[in-house]
């Protein structure tokens, strides 16, 4: 359980510089998110989804 809240800390932090330092990026990447198909943007979050257990995973056979 400790990690997951590490993980989700870790999310919320990276997030958040995103939007405080760079708003305007955010808004352009989110145009072209919206002009993908809806198929490739599920494609791109089922990838993000296991990037991150697999960094989470890996995190964990290190010891982290």
């Amino acid at each position: 359980m400790g990690m997951i809240l590490l993980a989700f800390g870790l999310v919320l932090i990276v997030e958040g510089l995103a939007y405080a330092l760079a708003p305007s990026l955010i808004e352009r990447m989110l145009e072209a998110f919206r002009s993908l198909p809806e198929q490739a943007r599920r494609l791109m979050g089922l990838l993000c989804v296991i990037s991150g257990l697999i960094l989470l995973w890996g995190a964990h056979q290190l010891g982290f």
